[in-house]
């Protein structure tokens, strides 16, 4: 359900609204239920109703209950709303974050029936030996050790039956409350609450494909093939399906078990900085970043290695993203605030009309009291965090990637003072970001950009001409008078954008004739005379 759409509330669907606002009450939440404008006139019934022990507990605590009872659906948003701390007070968040998505397991004969019936064969003819006891239950999801006939000890995930029906049931409510609240709680509109949904939403449908996890995993694998710093286990796909998952089983030692980390000899110091420079490895070598780095996910292998384990909530970023990350990071630690507000708007995170003198501001605001602490307890989770909340307030949209990439700083920040108390990320960081900004934007990545970009110039030149005549006989008959109706600024834009890919076209095939000409050594003689006679008349044309 999209968050424009019109939402029906049936009887049922009120029923179950009600039921809602009983376990709300039930947990001392009567300040978000009285907050319901259509709710008030009944609020004295509200005392009547029976109310649990622990209401001088915090909020943040007496929601946590609450969602716990309501069942698994509810408690895995819980759980995402945690990672929303851009949106959600901190009082609460930080309660949300503990919420654990366990649910009693399904009989074994439903996981042999589930298995059989994605692979069309007896469980017989593909595991030497399948565990019936589960070895974690959670709300979408359900683990099984098992050993295939070559004696691989592997894992296999499984999706809970009937799983789909409940979660649209309880999304569908979702949704209604969202609506309600958005309508008559005013409050609740700064914490976007049909926004929230939409973002579970996603989320919880991503979960449901075991396909889409281990295609996730596997290109986590091809990303770090060969490294010497992070290990991704092994998908089978012959026995992988959207409802089945088959995965090689590790076995390491759990990042958070430091004592068993020393006595195993591990240097903490080492895999606490290692623990940096891979998050960053993967978030600006790659674009592409495991979003749910939690202690339960990462484990150390018997060489020193990390290991990584589900892949189900994946982030991505684009190569604007990637540029302006670094830039905000360098930037920020240069206290160049003005290029921080910038940086936003040249990305697009904030809109282009922005008030760049107030947003440096309101940036500066929040920045300044970071550099009073010691540089080895400034946290990039909490800088990220403020200026998501700061940009916010200057009309940023959701912007997906960076709120995962936020949530994942703050994990690895824990993780690695959890390790080392004394990490210093700064220190370990700069090195990556100089270096990566320096790879980036210099003559190295200028040649890349011009090999790679070049196939495409050649097979786009023969538009050149006729755009720059259509542009000059639009000149010429004076289709371009700028007026203030929006059709004909439509118009222009596009013009405008003509214009442009034809300056860009004008200036690769300049920049080309002379590359060629000055370093023919890069490609073959007949593919060098072939592409500079093109490059060359492209110029003549131009000209």
């Amino acid at each position: 359900m999209k968050t424009g759409m019109r939402v029906r509330i049936t009887i049922k669907d009120l029923y179950r609204v009600l039921r809602i606002v009983r376990i709300c009450i039930r947990h001392g939440l009567d300040e978000f239920v009285h907050a319901l404008q259509p709710l008030r006139p009944y609020a004295f019934l509200f005392r009547f109703l029976p109310r649990k022990s622990g209401l001088e507990l915090s909020r943040g605590e007496r929601l946590t209950r609450a969602l716990k009872e309501l069942g698994p659906v509810f408690i895995k948003f819980g759980q995402v709303l945690s990672t929303r701390p851009d949106l959600i007070p901190p009082d609460i968040s930080k309660h949300l974050a503990e919420l654990q998505d366990r649910v009693e397991p399904f009989p074994a004969e439903q996981a042999v029936s589930i298995i059989e019936s994605a692979l069309g064969t007896p469980i017989a003819m593909h595991f030497k030996n399948f565990e019936q006891e589960s070895a974690a239950a959670a709300s979408v999801a359900q683990i099984h050790y098992a050993t295939l006939h070559d004696d691989t000890d592997v894992v296999v995930k499984l999706i809970r039956p009937d799983i789909k029906k409940t979660i649209d049931r309880d999304l569908a409510l979702m949704w209604i409350v969202a609506k309600i609240a958005e309508v008559y709680w005013p409050q609740a509109k700064r914490f976007k609450p049909m926004e929230l949904v939409a973002d579970y939403q996603q989320t919880i449908y991503d979960e449901l494909d075991l396909m889409r996890e281990a295609a996730s995993t596997s290109q986590f694998s091809i990303n770090f093939k060969d490294s010497t710093e992070l290990y991704v286990p092994k998908i089978f796909w012959d026995l992988t399906s959207h409802e089945v998952m088959v995965m090689e089983r590790i076995y390491g030692i759990p990042i958070r078990d430091v004592e068993m980390l020393i006595e195993a000899g591990i240097n903490l110091q080492e895999i606490a900085e290692r623990g940096v420079e891979i998050f960053f490895t993967q978030a600006l070598d790659h674009g592409f970043f495991h979003a749910d780095m939690h202690p339960g996910n990462i484990f150390v292998l018997e060489d020193g290695r990390y290991c990584a384990v589900d892949f189900g909530i994946m982030g991505t970023l684009s190569v604007q993203d990637k540029r302006y990350l670094a830039e905000n990071l360098l930037a920020f630690f240069n206290r160049d605030y003005r290029r921080v507000a910038e940086a936003h708007i040249m990305a697009g995170w904030v809109p282009p009309d922005t008030n760049v003198e107030h947003f440096e501001s309101a940036i500066r605001t929040i920045c300044e009291p970071i550099f009073a602490k010691p540089i080895s307890e400034i946290s990039f989770g909490a800088f990220f965090l403020d200026l998501l909340r700061v940009a916010r307030r200057f009309d940023m949209p959701l912007q997906p990637q960076l709120v995962l990439l936020q949530k994942t700083i703050f994990n690895i920040e824990g993780l690695g003072r959890q390790l080392y108390p004394d990490l210093n990320l700064w220190t370990t960081a700069k090195p990556f970001l100089e270096k990566w900004t320096t790879e980036q934007f210099g003559p190295k990545s200028l040649l890349k950009a011009v090999r790679r970009e070049l196939p495409y110039l050649v097979n786009h030149a023969p538009e050149i001409p006729g755009l720059f005549h259509q542009l000059l006989y639009k000149l010429k008959n004076e289709q371009m008078t700028i007026t203030t109706r929006d059709r004909e600024i439509r118009n222009l834009n596009r013009s405008v954008q003509q214009v442009y890919r034809v300056i860009i076209m004008i200036a690769f095939s300049m920049f080309i004739l002379a590359f060629l000409s000055l370093l023919p050594a890069i490609f073959t003689t007949s593919v060098s005379t072939r592409w500079g006679g093109l490059a060359l008349f492209l110029g003549i044309v131009v000209i």
